[in-house]
């Protein structure tokens, strides 16, 4: 009895986590897209791995939008980035919602997002 007893004193002394809404712009959306079915086309299973990985990266920026890192190409603009090997995520924090802005592959030149 003393350890529950325990176990929710410790629980009611934790922050409260914020949930932040996730959501893509077309252009972004239409970039994600494209990529899943660019590696689908060779390799179905490859594709899915992808989309899973990118899925929980994006469901922890939902927690902690502030996770990811600024972009080493424009330190001054309020982009961030969160990688899901090979693709960038490109996001952007406004209000209660994190928009992700573009995705593009490791291997493309960062232009500055809009």
């Amino acid at each position: 009895m003393t350890s529950r007893r325990f176990w929710l004193k410790r629980t009611e002394c934790l922050p409260k986590i914020r949930l932040v809404k996730i959501l893509f712009t077309p252009s972004a959306r239409s970039q994600f897209l494209s990529a899943l079915t660019y590696i689908r086309r060779d390799n179905p299973s490859a594709a899915l791995r992808f989309r899973l990985r990118a899925e929980a990266v994006l469901k922890r920026l939902g927690k902690f939008p502030d996770s990811g890192r600024s972009l080493p190409e424009f330190p001054e603009l309020p982009h961030r980035e969160v990688i899901v090997t090979p693709h960038r995520f490109f996001y952007r924090v406004k209000g209660g919602t994190v928009w992700i802005v573009a995705v593009w592959h490791g291997a493309q030149l960062a232009k500055e997002p809009q």
